[in-house]
């Protein structure tokens, strides 16, 4: 009798084992199986019948092989203009490169850019428009600027009482969050909110949580629609259709970005001006010879990337277990650490971009005093805490844990 009670706790041990192992289980879907915002004509056709619009668009904006901004022009409705982000509307722009307006091609429409002259639409860009929609696909972290500009949009359209609709879409990195909060002196165009570096939510939820915690200018409060994904839960990742931006060309790019992303703080390349952007890190001193590459200008991606014609030795991630990046659903704290204490001597590692980019002063001492990963990852957990709480209220879609 004891032996077969014996045997029933280790059944029931190995099950809870399994189930607990289970939850944390991200599945890789197809982005073709989710019925992204924009999709959903059903839905916001009504509320955009007879009203003149403005959409916040860029080369991530597609149905299948549809354009959004074809497919509103199809619909008979009165599109009016077209704002673009970093990156330009048809996301051939380098890093940084300022945008000027211009004119769409194919349909006519102006396209005003928020990444040029100013990143606020202003009351002229706004005259005659009814109703704003927002259609972006963005990457979940929080210096990836395209929810810096949605931001900006919300803002705008509250000071001049004009409706936001977010046409929602996954969000690759959204089956974790992880990273410092940022700290209001650090607040920049690469990181406006209280949030950590990946903070878990798709553009939906992130507008809804800005605008309901009231951290918009003035604590004002736009007039906020969301046509949410069907399909989609927080425990699913996939690789995008469209590349997001010149630099993230890869499923593995976008993945690693929130980790190597850290790099562009200091005087690494993580391959800029290569095939492979955000997938190696190197530079010219680094101690290990056995993998190297030299960054070159390349037009639409990076005109004068860093490093530029020197020979960079590094790391070479491409062939990285692709799951097991997944499964860890964390930053990747040793890459940074490893090179650090391999060119600290030899260089001024880190630059004052660094403290935007992480969004505290922290996390450079620690590396400095040569604090660990564990030891570091601690100092972020009360904040992530309170952060997730705030999270848990503005969550459309099931939840990772």
């Amino acid at each position: 009798m004891k032996s077969i009670l014996k045997v029933l706790i280790i059944i029931c041990l190995l099950s809870a084992c399994q189930t607990a192992e289970s939850s944390k289980k991200v599945t890789i879907v197809s982005y073709n199986d989710l019925i992204v915002g924009a999709a959903q004509s059903d839905i916001y056709l009504p509320m955009l019948k007879g009203k003149s619009i403005a959409i916040v668009a860029n080369q991530t904006s597609m149905v299948r092989e549809k354009h959004t901004v074809d497919i509103l022009v199809e619909l008979g409705l009165d599109l009016k203009k077209v704002f673009c982000p970093e990156h330009g509307f048809r996301g051939n722009k380098s890093d940084g490169e300022s945008i000027n307006d211009q004119h769409d091609s194919k349909t006519g429409l102006p396209i005003t850019s928020l990444y040029g002259n100013h990143k606020k639409p202003t009351v002229e860009d706004l005259k005659d428009i009814d109703i704003v929609i927002f259609d972006i696909q963005d990457v979940g972290v929080r210096f990836y600027t395209y929810l810096s500009t949605m931001t900006y949009v919300m803002e705008a359209c509250a000071e001049n009482n004009i409706p936001v609709i977010i046409f929602d879409r996954p969000n690759p990195n959204g089956f974790y969050v992880d990273g410092p909060i940022l700290e209001s002196n650090h607040k920049s165009f690469v990181g406006i909110h209280p949030v950590p570096i990946v903070h878990g939510m798709t553009p939906g939820e992130y507008a809804m949580m800005v605008n309901d915690e009231l951290w918009l200018e003035n604590k004002l409060k736009c007039n906020l629609e969301v046509i949410k994904v069907k399909n989609y839960t927080h425990s699913q990742t996939m690789d995008l259709p469209v590349k997001p931006s010149p630099n993230l060309p890869t499923f593995l790019s976008v993945l690693l970005y929130p980790s190597l992303a850290l790099f562009e703080g200091t005087i690494v390349s993580i391959g800029r001006g290569t095939s492979f952007p955000f997938q190696v890190a190197g530079h010219p001193n680094y101690s290990k010879k056995d993998f190297s590459f030299t960054p070159q200008s390349i037009p639409e991606a990076s005109v004068n990337p860093p490093l530029k014609g020197q020979k960079c030795y590094g790391i070479d991630l491409r062939y990285i277990d692709l799951e097991q990046v997944i499964l860890e659903k964390k930053i990747n704290l040793k890459w940074i650490i490893q090179f650090y204490q391999d060119l600290w001597k030899k260089d001024e590692f880190f630059k004052a971009y660094f403290e935007n980019l992480v969004g505290q002063d922290l996390l450079r001492k620690q590396i400095i005093e040569g604090i660990s990963e564990t030891e570091i990852r601690k100092s972020w957990q009360n904040d992530l805490r309170n952060y997730k709480k705030i999270r848990a209220k503005y969550l459309l879609y099931p939840d990772f844990e």
